[in-house]
């Protein structure tokens, strides 16, 4: 039987969520579950339900995109778990080639390059990604920020059982201090493919919240700095 691909879709007050979920229910792998976890939206909602009987619906107050990825991750019945942010869009193609790639490379987590589009869907630049030489290249890289679109990410849903779940109380910054907790246990596997649409517009939070980011981003990196220097330092002194 064909693994099971949870894609976990939180939205909040999203304009853009119909489409979201098309593109997920448009994928080309056929056993997928659509988990849509509402955070506590007042608008926009209806754009949701055309899809009740397609999709598991959820709603919760308000917690943030952390605590939404973890409703959904808690009632996912999947072996891998996907994240779609509501904004943005998966190429038809991106479970089928990405979980190809994993079962050949014997991967448990790995993600992929993105695009940019603008609000009319428009690809905007070219393919995005950040290719390293080495693994130690990729931990001093992690050391000053977060090369990985969360989107991009395709994980075993057993790891969570490793580390953990998202935190909840990092409002922008819980997929970088996720991916700091995952690659001391588990190597990150690269597939060079745009496989993502990142959708560039004024109410994305890196563009709404630069100073929070900013404060979060230092608090990550300052908590696992040692924990990567001595990744760096078993792969360069094995």
């Amino acid at each position: 039987m064909l693994p099971k691909v949870s894609i976990i879709i939180p939205t909040y007050n999203c304009p853009y969520v119909d489409q979201a979920i098309q593109s997920a229910l448009h994928q080309t792998y056929p056993n997928i579950e659509v988990i849509v976890v509402n955070d506590g939206s007042i608008v926009f909602n209806e754009k949701i339900s055309p899809y009740y009987g397609r999709i598991r619906y959820i709603e919760q107050k308000n917690g943030g995109t952390g605590s939404a990825l973890n409703t959904g991750i808690k009632n996912a019945t999947g072996d891998y778990f996907a994240w779609l942010s509501s904004d943005d869009l998966y190429v038809p193609t991106k479970v089928h080639e990405q979980l190809t790639f994993m079962e050949k490379m014997n991967a448990a987590v790995s993600y992929t390059n993105y695009y940019l589009i603008d609000v009319r869907n428009k690809i905007i630049s070219q393919p995005i990604s950040y290719l390293f030489s080495s693994d130690v290249q990729f931990y001093h890289f992690l050391t000053r920020g977060n090369p990985i679109n969360g989107c991009t990410v395709m994980m075993k849903m057993s790891v969570f059982s490793e580390v953990g779940l998202f935190n909840e109380t990092l409002r922008y910054t819980q997929d970088y201090e996720m991916w700091l907790r995952v690659v001391q246990r588990y190597k990150f596997h690269y597939l060079n493919r745009p496989l993502v649409l990142r959708r560039d517009h004024d109410a994305m939070n890196s563009k709404k919240y630069v100073n929070g980011m900013i404060k979060e981003n230092e608090w990550v990196r300052n908590k696992y700095r040692q924990s990567l220097v001595t990744l760096i330092t078993k792969e360069v002194n094995p």
